[in-house]
């Protein structure tokens, strides 16, 4: 099969094996097999986050990951009460959106988009408006490479009494994670990214208790309520609706793959690879958005150069005529484009990468090293 080497922030480059996976036996997720393969990926979830199974379910939902947004957003918030958004970045704004489309009461707290959040302000936020009863970050803004210190900020939520809900799509399964150390009620993810299987099942990891908690609160969506979705896995083994049953053989496969690998170990492969990608824009010149001191380690936007040749469509294309494929930025008014080191890649691929990349600047006439007029 042929092997693409994505660089776009997911989904992710997977094995041939997982791709295989898929290949069973058609079956209805209703019959006990299917049940045990869905306990089986719930378990594992949770392994990779370190969570207590007696403290923590696995809540698992067909959709992208913006589902698992959507339904931690709408599902967990009491009456009367508000969310505090912390936005620095395109999926801190979805958040925000989310509210805004439920009519929710929430606080959006914009942050700078280029640095760690201040957080004082966070911590006067939540002194002076003593209805916050949710909070809710990105660990990782893909968009920019950001990373956001969520263990600092699960300290300061939970001082206040508050549920700490962070988007982990884009570090679940990377950069290790230990749910009840780093402070955090709910984290989320999708199977296309860290655990490098196929798109189409996400899942929230969350505190039990919290969610039987909710079931009481304000409802505003029949199919991601995540109370609904809890108690029918629990009382049934099964998912209320459809799964996505061949993505979820994909998942089991992934998963053994994961801990065959072992956290520590594919951490330390990403970290090459970004490394690598690091290494390679700036030799070339490219001037990368977020500083290393806040950057995740996993996503490097670079700025476009001002060069008038520069044509990033151009640039992508010739990438992707060759196996490679690259990503714009995320950052209104500012161009740039990203490249990212998930998925079943290592640094022998990125350096491939560069050779095409390069040849790609030198097919289209821009000046290297690139500069910047300041």
């Amino acid at each position: 099969m042929k092997r693409n080497i994505l660089l776009n922030p997911g989904p992710a480059t997977t094995t041939d094996t997982v791709k295989m996976a898929q290949v069973v036996p058609d079956i209805c997720p209703r019959e006990k097999e299917f049940v045990e393969v869905m306990r089986e990926v719930e378990g594992g979830l949770l392994r990779i986050v370190h969570a207590d199974p007696e403290e923590y379910a696995a809540v698992l939902f067909c959709g992208s990951g913006t589902i698992n947004m959507d339904i931690c957003l709408n599902s967990l918030l009491p009456e009367k009460k508000r969310i505090l958004i912390l936005n620095n970045g395109a999926y801190s704004s979805r958040g925000a959106e989310i509210c805004e489309y439920y009519g929710l009461p929430y606080i959006n707290l914009e942050l700078p988009l280029d640095r760690q959040p201040d957080l004082a302000l966070i911590e006067r936020t939540l002194q002076e408006n003593t209805d916050i009863a949710l909070v809710y970050t990105t660990h990782h803004e893909t968009g920019t490479g950001l990373l956001n210190p969520i263990r600092e900020i699960g300290r300061l939520v939970h001082r206040y009494h508050g549920v700490f809900v962070v988007d982990t799509t884009s570090t679940y399964a990377m950069r290790p994670i230990h749910i009840a150390e780093d402070e955090v009620d709910f984290c989320m993810a999708s199977a296309q990214k860290g655990i490098m299987a196929m798109t189409g099942l996400s899942f929230i990891i969350g505190r039990k208790s919290m969610i039987e908690a909710s079931a009481g609160y304000p409802r505003h969506s029949y199919y991601c309520n995540l109370y609904m979705q809890y108690a029918y896995a629990k009382a049934h083994g099964e998912m209320h609706f459809t799964p996505p049953v061949q993505v979820i053989y994909s998942v089991r496969q992934a998963l053994l793959e994961y801990f065959a690998e072992g956290e520590e170990e594919k951490w330390a492969r990403h970290c090459r690879v970004f490394q690598a990608i690091r290494a390679g824009l700036t030799d070339l010149g490219f001037r990368i958005y977020i500083s290393e001191e806040n950057e995740s380690g996993l996503v490097a936007a670079a700025l476009y150069p001002e060069d008038p040749n520069w044509d990033f469509e151009k640039i992508h294309d010739y990438c992707y005529e060759r196996g490679y494929t690259i990503y714009p930025g995320k950052v209104e008014k500012l161009g740039m484009f990203r490249l990212c080191a998930l998925g079943a890649i290592d640094q022998e691929d990125i350096e491939a990468f560069f050779d095409v990349f390069k040849e790609a600047l030198h097919q289209y006439e821009i000046t290297v090293p690139i500069r910047y007029s300041c």
